[in-house]
């Protein structure tokens, strides 16, 4: 219940599906017989459509600017609203399999050909998971390109890695963003990376490592 109480009228949402994959961003509108309601935001384009019943992770920032998590099913899913019913707080192990840093920093994109990152596509780091990222951009990309990536998170060393685009939307006129799943991170490098993600939430540092055969 403390949780549901972050929630207010006018909040950005986003909505993701069970695979960590971003389906919708969009604005709470109402809160009422433990329903929530969510609407386009504003200059946004049509919501993704998504099968009422399905399960889906509902996540945002609380006014005092912590992110939190609520697992929530579809009441109803048209191209502008979205109605969400029996709501309730991820666990500790939903969250770390799920968790989604929100940033909003410079990174670079390559395409797959150029294996010495000598062609930098400046674009906006929107956000950042174990399974891939959201990135924004304006160069034109398609679903199913591969491209090469280079993240650099605070004082950390430097990550490559190899993506698909596996979403893409227009944002606003002449801005993209792009939904890129990495390719299959090792057992404990997935580990690392999630475990390095919340410490960055958390404002703690650990070490990166790399493995000869690994992305970073």
């Amino acid at each position: 219940k403390e949780i549901l109480d972050e929630l207010y009228e006018g909040m950005t949402l986003e909505l993701f599906l069970d695979n960590g994959e971003l389906l919708l961003s969009g604005r709470m509108v109402s809160f009422e017989d433990g329903i929530v309601t969510l609407e386009r935001l504003p200059g946004g384009l049509s919501f993704r459509l998504c099968e009422p019943g399905a399960v889906v992770s509902m996540r945002g920032c609380s006014r005092k600017m912590m992110q939190f998590s609520v697992k929530g099913v579809v009441q109803e899913a048209t191209r502008v609203r979205y109605k969400l019913k029996d709501l309730r707080a991820e666990t500790y192990s939903e969250q770390r399999g799920n968790f989604r840093l929100m940033l909003n920093i410079p990174m670079s994109m390559y395409y797959q050909e150029d294996e010495h990152f000598e062609n930098p596509e400046q674009c906006t780091l929107v956000d950042i998971s174990v399974g891939g990222v959201c990135v924004e951009s304006e160069f034109l990309h398609t679903e199913g390109e591969v491209l090469r990536m280079r993240i650099k998170l605070e004082e950390y060393a430097p990550m490559e890695f190899l993506g698909e685009v596996v979403r893409a939307v227009e944002a606003r006129p002449g801005i993209y963003h792009y939904g890129i799943l990495f390719a299959q991170l090792a057992a404990d490098e997935t580990e690392t990376l999630t475990r390095t993600l919340y410490n960055i939430q958390r404002g703690n540092k650990i070490l990166w490592y790399r493995h000869d055969y690994g992305h970073w």
